[in-house]
């Protein structure tokens, strides 16, 4: 076995719990939780397992080197002197992303730029000629990280950002990020024990999401490229040999999971990828109005749903929209628990059911909540005679 190393999962924010119990449960240790990232640490083998396997990370990052700086002199000092034949070739192609927290440093394109000048400068030194710049599909994505003073240099093993898993042919409006996706269903409890819908489906992300995770279907089996696989040292047999280990673990589903739009577009779009992910023999979609609905009766149901929040797709009138997502639930779904996430706290209000869980999270930049509504079969009281 190689030698363990630490590494950086990032995620997004309120995901890090389940971030860290995924690491745990592939294997990871010292594991430490931090905001939008958890901390662990693996070998090679388990760097390639994170990226195919884990739900909730956006990027695996392996540090380098770290040092201290207060100047941007001093960022392209040290960067110059990081031995980068090591990691690629002068005709390679390399991408820089920086994040900045510091009151000596404000400008996180500036610092990327000054990183990428250091590299390149130190390959037409040594070397007579110089890596391109390739913002897409670079052979080397570097990962620069300045909190206050500290600089933290990292090798980004995921290439382009994991919550691409590669089903997605089209896009639909306002699509969900798959990654956000996979966070909701973990987080509403859901694992395959029952029934699962989605009525308000979209492009199918959430209905894609959860039949992976009811089969335990590595999420990132569909993608093209990972950052690691043009590094020198990429062990394509070792890689084989954890997607085969992963791919032992699929494991059958005996309920159903269906959702449903009232776009037709949208039903069509969701079909597609659904079948680019080759998942079709477990999800059932149809083009149908949720507020006209009911559940099959006798069967238990889990429903996760991201309804419109009159943002990037406009409703007539989003209260009443809102109103009617509770009367649905009352009419025509006891005996389900019922997950949504909205950025409209205004129109939440509106549903008429007090949530039994409410949980921050972010839908890209707008700040949102998960709630959960459980719908009893008859009435948790006594009904009053």
């Amino acid at each position: 076995m190689g030698k363990n190393f630490k590494m950086l999962a990032k995620t997004l924010y309120g995901l890090e719990e389940l971030l860290a119990q995924e690491l745990r449960q592939l294997g990871a240790s010292n594991i430490e939780i931090g905001t939008r990232n958890v901390s662990f640490e693996g070998d090679t083998g388990f760097m390639y397992k994170v990226n195919l396997c884990s739900r909730t990370a956006i990027k695996v990052l392996k540090p380098i080197t770290g040092f201290n700086i207060f100047t941007e002199e001093d960022l392209y000092k040290k960067i110059y002197q990081i031995p980068w034949e090591e990691y690629m070739d002068a005709n390679g192609s390399l991408a820089v992303d920086a994040t900045v927290y510091s009151k000596y440093f404000t400008h996180s394109q500036y610092i990327a730029l000054k990183t990428k000048d250091a590299i390149v400068d130190r390959f037409r030194d040594k070397e007579g000629e110089r890596p391109n710049v390739d913002l897409d599909h670079p052979t080397l994505r570097i990962n620069i990280h300045i909190d206050r003073n500290i600089c933290t240099v990292s090798l980004d093993s995921s290439g382009q950002s994991l919550h691409k898993r590669g089903y997605k042919i089209e896009n639909t409006i306002a699509p969900i990020n798959e990654v956000l996706a996979a966070g909701i269903i973990m987080l509403s409890g859901w694992s395959g024990q029952c029934d699962f819908m989605d009525p308000m489906c979209g492009g199918g992300t959430i209905l894609t999401e959860a039949a992976m995770i009811a089969c335990n279907i590595p999420p990132n089996l569909n993608r093209d490229e990972f950052g690691f696989e043009t590094w020198p040292d990429f062990d394509v047999d070792l890689y084989e040999v954890i997607e085969d280990a992963a791919l032992k673990k699929v494991k059958d589903f005996h309920f159903k999971i269906y959702g449903s739009d009232t776009d037709g577009f949208a039903v069509r779009k969701a079909k597609e990828n659904i079948k680019n992910a080759n998942l079709s023999e477990f999800i059932e979609i149809k083009e149908q109005d949720f507020f006209s609905s009911e559940k099959e009766t006798g069967r238990q149901l889990h429903m996760v749903f991201n309804p419109p929040y009159d943002e990037r797709i406009s409703v007539e009138d989003i209260e009443a929209f809102y109103s009617n997502i509770g009367n649905t639930l009352k009419r025509g779904y006891a005996g389900t628990n019922a997950w949504m996430i909205t950025s409209n706290m205004e129109a939440l209000k509106h549903v008429g059911l007090r949530p039994s869980r409410k949980i921050k999270l972010y839908n890209g930049k707008l700040e949102s909540k998960l709630v959960r509504y459980e719908m009893y079969e008859g009435s948790r009281k006594f009904s009053k005679q």
